[in-house]
């Protein structure tokens, strides 16, 4: 095989830039520090976007079961969520974020949501077709009927704003509801539509966690990754979110073995470390005199602000 599909084809930061969420810079955790979170907590699912909300239950409520599905009140109004279970350790949860449960869904419900379903996909050509006719360059994804609400949501993608309030009249006029538009960013696209990542499985979004927080070229360069979009980037075009939430265990390994570029004397010789790899915790030095040799790093100590080795 030819070299050029061995070796990584470096890439300027400038242009791996683009593939950053504008607002990690801004991001701060959302936890509150002196916030006691309920006892009884879980982690819901609305499966038409695949967000997660935290809800609690009111007293003597009974215990609800991973798959259960109950009411709670959304951002986008009333509506059917699915339990995946309880949530001993919250992750990025304000005390804003947390609702209520209202009650289990009935057999009632679940005949509404399915009746509900099969407009959905009527609703969504129609759509289309109100798009072509006013002209606008947008990508519907997804529709959802609110269960308890007379209310539709349309996610649509567009890489510019959009003025649809001809739109929003013209769709009021069909379906006689509450009509709510949202345009959606390619993270909010992925995480709805789901998929198969690089790696072969779902996408993290998708299926692990719809909150992470945005990443950052820094989270790449961590990992000592090859700044090559191609292989640091999702099928959304943005740097993989599993940059993000194997950051923090990367950041603390390299935190207790030595830097790469480090000079230290080892056996009648001067090496300098050429590769740290915190994940089998093996670290390569290179000799003065051409050796090379691995060293298991817990064999690096730290001491008066130097490294040596046992």
């Amino acid at each position: 095989m030819s070299d050029i599909f061995e070796q990584d084809i470096a890439e300027s930061e400038e242009d791996i830039a683009k593939l950053e969420d504008a607002d990690f810079k801004a991001y701060e955790s959302e936890e509150s520090e002196h916030f006691v979170y309920p006892k009884i907590l879980y982690l819901s699912r609305l499966e038409y976007s695949s967000e997660g909300v935290y809800v609690t239950v009111p007293e003597k409520f009974e215990e609800l079961k991973s798959g259960d599905h109950v009411i709670i009140q959304t951002r986008y109004g009333k509506d059917m969520a699915r339990i995946l279970g309880r949530a001993k350790h919250p992750i990025g949860l304000k005390p804003t974020d947390i609702v209520k449960v209202e009650r289990k869904a009935t057999d009632a419900d679940f005949q509404k949501f399915k009746d509900l379903e099969s407009r959905e996909d009527e609703a969504f050509k129609i759509f289309k077709e109100k798009v072509v006719e006013h002209g606008l360059d947008m990508k519907l994804v997804a529709v959802h009927f609110l269960l308890e609400e007379s209310k539709a949501l349309f996610f649509f993608s567009s890489e510019n704003r959009v003025d649809f309030r001809e739109l929003v009249k013209d769709l009021v006029s069909v379906f006689k509801m509450r009509i709510e538009l949202r345009q959606i960013g390619v993270r909010d696209e992925s995480r709805i539509t789901g998929g198969l990542g690089v790696c072969g499985r779902p996408y993290c979004c998708h299926a692990i966690r719809d909150k992470l927080p945005p990443v950052s070229i820094k989270m790449a360069k961590e990992q000592n990754l090859s700044l090559n979009s191609t292989k640091i980037s999702g099928q959304c075009g943005r740097l993989l979110c599993c940059l993000s939430y194997e950051y923090n265990w990367y950041s603390e390994a390299r935190r207790k073995l030595p830097n790469e570029g480090l000079h230290i004397y080892y056996d009648n010789s001067n090496f300098r470390i050429t590769d740290v790899n915190p994940v089998k915790q093996i670290v390569r030095m290179l000799s003065e005199d051409g050796r090379l040799l691995e060293i298991p790093a817990n064999r690096f100590v730290k001491e008066n602000g130097k490294w040596r080795i046992n």
